[in-house]
């Protein structure tokens, strides 16, 4: 039997892209799924997309309040035993829903699954594989970026049921901050070691276009949840945090380089 899967996916003017988002869901051949798409009154031709699927999808294009907002939405509607977070500009690779099924089958136990994944350009080219290391709570707190990829990242349902959703007034970290929040609250994190989606690399990506408010984003939300930092002094938390920055990633150099990765990343890019 096979666990019914909800892939919930944000949408604003990303129609260059989200045909590919949509048909990655369908080419999963996974008997048993639902695609809900939550659009921002889009002006460009995502609406034209969405009507040639309407008997594959569910979705709404009425305002919002933001990303988070949209995923918030989708989140309550989703039926699935086990809920993806897909953006419109990302995809999933092929088998990606069998091996998450295949997982939370294996480590009943574990509540967050994510995997591996690659960098893409705006045309769909591959330019970095990204492998990641086992869940690290030291790591998600205080590496400079955050080392959990949404776009392959899926969630028990009993997540949502026990009221934890997206918190709305996070518009550029709110992966981070809901990750954070999780991982405090003692859910768990497992890690599948197989790439599972592509990550897209635009101009209008935010990572791009507002690194800095994300970066200050996630500032707001460590302090807001780290108790550690909570206790020191305001006139010395910037370098003691600097530190811990640092430590976070030494660490998880280590612990890749225990596991070889990095002899086997691409020829011209360093994957951090």
């Amino acid at each position: 039997m096979y666990p019914k899967i909800s892939i919930i996916t944000p949408s604003y003017n990303q129609g260059n892209f989200i045909e590919v988002a949509i048909q990655s869901v369908i080419e999963q051949n996974y008997p048993n799924f639902e695609h809900i798409i939550l659009d921002n009154c889009s002006t460009d031709k995502t609406l034209e997309i969405l009507q040639k699927y309407d008997n594959h999808l569910i979705w709404k294009s009425e305002p919002d309040k933001g990303q988070s907002d949209a995923l918030n939405k989708g989140f309550s509607m989703a039926t699935g035993d086990i809920v993806g977070w897909l953006n419109a500009d990302d995809k999933y690779l092929p088998g990606c829903f069998h091996k998450i099924a295949n997982c939370f089958a294996e480590y009943p136990e574990s509540d967050i699954a994510y995997g591996d994944y690659r960098w893409v350009n705006e045309k769909g080219d591959v330019f970095q594989s990204r492998r990641e290391i086992d869940f690290d709570q030291f790591i998600l707190k205080y590496l400079h970026v955050l080392y959990i990829p949404s776009t392959s990242t899926f969630f028990k349902r009993r997540i949502f049921d026990e009221g934890n959703f997206l918190d709305d007034s996070f518009q550029y970290a709110m992966d981070y901050e809901f990750f954070l929040r999780l991982a405090l609250k003692r859910y768990k994190f497992i890690h599948v070691h197989s790439y599972l989606a592509d990550f897209r690399w635009h101009t209008e990506n935010k990572s791009v276009v507002a690194l800095k408010k994300q970066i200050n984003e996630q500032e707001i939300a460590l302090l807001r949840h780290d108790h550690l930092l909570q206790k020191v002094p305001s006139s010395v938390r910037s370098p003691f945090r600097e530190m811990l920055k640092l430590m976070a990633r030494g660490k998880r150099y280590l612990l890749k380089g225990m596991k070889g990765y990095y002899f086997n990343q691409w020829q011209h890019q360093a994957v951090d």
